[in-house]
């Protein structure tokens, strides 16, 4: 079968479209024929070593796939050959990569797909919808009527806060273009300031939390912007992984800083947010992304593109080659 691996860490070009063998099943774990994956920053973080992570071999690369059950491992009750299914932890911590046209999963990573739901677009947002949950349920333990400013709402990951902080009976505040600003009350946001200015020269609110999805804010301007014991939330980093930020004034406020990253996210933290997500998935929920579909043979195009910067918004799916793009 065909899959995209690399052989050692690198840059782009250390991906190959090449043949490997068909995965063996081991205990408690699914094999799944491959429709589509999403192609996520992340992948870019394991494939280059910036993130460390015990590898497969071959290392495949990818995360979050969606595709058909073909067999399953004895023992496993929770799926039948045929299910239409899913999973976003694929290709670390040892896993089978998902960029391949078969790839054996473990069954508690494993979810289905709700019926009547496009798998490709439900691909397409499960990192950062998962990311979004987790963060908001388990980080944040975000409670209806606390007040959440989040930063440049309108990307893949800020959109994703937006509807679920908003299900969850949050006050949202976002940030972004003014262009955005009509999407972003669309999907859940009270108010709308531009993120061109300064949130205090544009409002006097105060926050219980506050996540920026593109590392560009100033830390200390956060701090500053929550309410006693308020919570900031990293998801990213500055591009000079430094911040500066008024020690006294955070301490005596009882404020927090906390950092997450979905690569140590647990398996109950996984099942509960994918839970959460299909239900929100069925609903119609979650879906709206931009999407941008290739072969597995533009692998690597796709990873320098989303190096460079060069997504916009949109999302990179890519597909087998037995799949139509």
């Amino acid at each position: 079968m065909q899959a995209v691996t690399f052989e050692q860490l690198g840059g782009p070009e250390a991906l190959r479209l090449r043949e490997i063998d068909e995965p063996q099943l081991r205990a408690n774990q699914v094999l799944v024929r491959v429709q589509a994956m999403a192609v996520d920053h992340v992948d870019t973080f394991v494939r280059s070593g910036a993130f460390q992570t015990a590898l497969a071999t071959p290392h495949v690369v990818g995360r979050d796939l969606v595709g058909t059950v073909l067999r399953v491992a004895a023992g496993v009750t929770n799926f039948a050959v045929g299910d239409l299914v899913w999973t976003n932890s694929a290709g670390y911590d040892g896993r089978m990569g998902a960029t391949a046209e078969m790839v054996a999963v473990a069954a508690d990573r494993l979810y289905p797909v709700p019926c009547g739901v496009d798998a490709r677009q439900l691909v397409a947002a499960v990192h950062s919808a998962a990311t979004a949950a987790i963060v908001l349920q388990d980080v944040m333990q975000l409670t209806r009527g606390q007040a959440i400013l989040i930063e440049g709402a309108a990307g893949n990951v800020g959109r994703k806060f937006i509807q679920l902080a908003h299900q969850l009976g949050a006050v949202v505040t976002t940030t972004s273009a003014a262009r955005d600003f009509d999407r972003c009350r669309q999907l859940g946001s009270e108010l709308t300031l531009d993120y061109h200015e300064p949130v205090a020269s544009q409002c006097d609110r105060q926050f219980d939390h506050i996540i920026d999805t593109s590392g560009k804010v100033p830390l200390q301007a956060n701090l500053a912007a929550l309410n006693q014991g308020g919570q900031v939330t990293l998801i990213t980093a500055p591009a000079d992984n430094h911040f500066t930020f008024d020690v006294r004034q955070f301490y005596m406020a009882q404020k927090q800083i906390s950092g997450f990253v979905i690569s140590h996210a647990t398996d109950d933290q996984l099942a509960r947010a994918a839970k959460w997500l299909n239900q929100q998935f069925a609903a119609g929920a979650l879906l709206e992304d931009d999407l941008n579909c290739q072969p597995f043979a533009a692998a690597a195009e796709v990873h320098a593109a989303l190096e460079q910067g060069r997504d916009h918004h949109q999302r990179f799916v890519l597909v087998p080659p037995t799949e139509k793009i």
